[in-house]
């Protein structure tokens, strides 16, 4: 074949791949003219002929919604009145007064828990005071999300309460100048023994890497020789930021994602691009199920680049990208552009967004449908959802009970109640909930009302139910009441038995309201086992 065939054949190739590509956009674009014109048409229909008033604005979101959802479950629309909501989102940030709220619709609303250097900590609000109303409204019949949004509001403007102090029993109008309150992302750093230091992470807002940077020069400082960065229930954030993190730690210049998408402009490889703090210093990376999107940048590069050894349970599996679109009316889109990968090349991203756990995070993937990959030394890696923790160690878990003591609010009732009947505690690292306390304790939750039922009873009520329906239970009588009396169990004994579950729960949510988040933090450190065996795991 000589030369001028080869051109030929090359350029009858190239016009059919172009001819079919523009085929393949002009289809698509007449598919979209095409539906956009039945959607309008149907619309107009509706208001037309609808035998009720249309609910426009309702149908029209649910259509928005459920278009959207289609697509995967991060692309969302944002009208002009959820802005706010995006804003703390995606800055961890809000005008207020700085305090999660208790609030029945029948009672005032009663301060829970206010943050260390908040507004309402300046002010002297503390847990278990009493707001009988804000700016001259009664608290006595809102909701608690109408009571919140009142307290809510732009930073420098007044709000005034009227507190009833728990203390005193004093009646008093709090005039309070709400701030700009931000959720810090480095909730606490401090050292574990002599030579570990720990930080514990749980965003990715702006400038979260400078502060990172800070903590880890001071734990260097106190003779830190190893650190443990704890990532879990870390849901991730700017991309920018977990790349500046991994520059602390790897070699300046070094790749440590990339994405990828249909626009040219989502092809981007992203390199450290600062000089390290520290590239020899071992480091454990704690994750779980939890841990998602930039946090699996982090682990992910970590790990391919043999730099950190991950520990704990595989994490979420979101390798998507996310961008901020204006559209009309000051709304806003969050539309998902790219995929991103670690240095070895994986996806994070689940195959496929229905194979999930309860909670959210990617379900079992059998290793026939994923890829190999390989660390900078060789190891082996696989994608298919997730990051896949060097050194897998068990989550403890927890008892029916356990949950519904603390979803159901009893925990927190009685916190509030004990913060009441006690002026103070002793400092947090000499704190302990005495055997004399829980039994304060079980003489409270005895009167509260709550599910007390063990997991192995509630699967004993539904299965008798069934056995209702198949007409069976006649027949096993004799045997159900056997079981069902093996299983009864009053509240009081329950408790008993979870005891050693319980009290930690108690102690983290005492502390909080007498030395503020870090103090709860470092009672959950004391009874963290799953941190205890990686802390005795050989580093990889």
């Amino acid at each position: 074949m000589n030369r001028r065939n080869i051109i030929a054949i090359a350029m009858a190739s190239a016009m059919c791949l172009f001819s079919s590509y523009l085929s393949s956009a002009q289809s698509q674009s007449f598919k979209l003219g095409q539906w956009t014109e039945i959607h309008n048409s149907i619309i107009k229909e509706l208001n037309r002929s609808y035998v009720d008033t249309l609910p426009v604005d309702r149908i029209m979101r649910a259509g928005v919604d459920a278009m959207l959802d289609e697509l995967d479950p991060y692309t969302i629309y944002i009208p002009e009145e959820e802005n706010e909501d995006l804003q703390m989102l995606m800055s961890k940030t809000y005008g207020g007064i700085g305090a999660i709220i208790h609030k029945k619709k029948e009672d005032n609303v009663i301060i829970n828990e206010p943050y260390a250097g908040s507004p309402a900590q300046k002010y002297g609000l503390v847990c278990g005071d009493e707001i009988i109303a804000i700016d001259g409204v009664p608290t006595k019949g809102l909701e608690s999300k109408e009571s919140s949004d009142r307290m809510k509001g732009k930073p420098g403007t007044k709000v005034v309460f009227k507190v009833k102090k728990v203390r005193t029993g004093d009646t008093l109008d709090i005039e309070i100048i709400r701030e700009r309150i931000h959720f810090p992302d480095v909730e606490y750093a401090g050292m574990l023994d002599d030579t570990t230091g720990y930080i514990l992470q749980s965003g990715f807002t702006d400038n979260v890497s400078g502060e990172i940077r800070s903590k880890f020069q001071d734990l260097k400082k106190q003779g830190m020789k190893r650190l443990v960065l704890d990532l879990r229930g870390n849901g991730g954030g700017l991309m920018s930021e977990a790349v500046n993190i991994l520059s602390l730690f790897v070699p300046k210049g070094s790749l440590v994602v990339t994405s990828k998408g249909n626009r040219p402009e989502s092809h981007r490889e992203y390199r450290t691009s600062n000089e390290p703090v520290d590239t020899q210093i071992p480091i454990i990376v704690m994750i779980d199920s939890g841990s998602a999107s930039s946090s699996e940048i982090v682990a992910g590069a970590l790990q391919d680049l043999d730099r950190a050894t991950i520990m704990g349970k595989r994490s979420y599996g979101k390798g998507l990208v996310q961008s901020i679109v204006p559209l009309a009316y000051n709304g806003q889109m969050k539309v998902t552009t790219a995929k991103y990968y670690t240095p070895s090349g994986r996806c994070v991203q689940a195959i496929d967004y229905s194979n999930r756990n309860e909670d959210g995070s990617v379900g079992h993937i059998p290793d026939s449908l994923t890829r190999e990959f390989k660390t900078a030394s060789g190891r082996i890696v696989r994608d298919g959802g997730g990051i896949t923790p060097d050194v897998d160690i068990p989550v403890q878990d927890y008892s029916r009970l356990v949950y519904s003591l603390v979803l159901g609010g009893v925990l927190d009732q009685y916190v509030i109640d004990y913060a009441r009947r006690h002026d103070s505690i002793p400092a947090v690292d000499d704190f302990h909930f005495s055997d004399e306390d829980f039994e304060d304790f079980i003489r409270f939750a005895k009167t509260q009302e709550f599910d007390y039922r063990s997991s192995a009873k509630t699967l004993y009520d539904q299965m008798k139910k069934e056995l209702v329906k198949d007409g069976l239970a006649d027949a096993m009588k004799p045997e159900l009441e056997a079981m069902e009396k093996a299983l009864e169990m009053d509240k009081e004994r329950f408790i008993r038995i979870k005891k050693d579950e319980i009290i930690p729960f108690i102690e983290e949510e005492i502390a909080v309201r007498y030395w503020f988040q870090e103090a709860g933090i470092k009672v959950r450190l004391r009874y963290d086992e799953q941190l205890k065996k990686a802390l005795e795991s050989p580093m990889i």
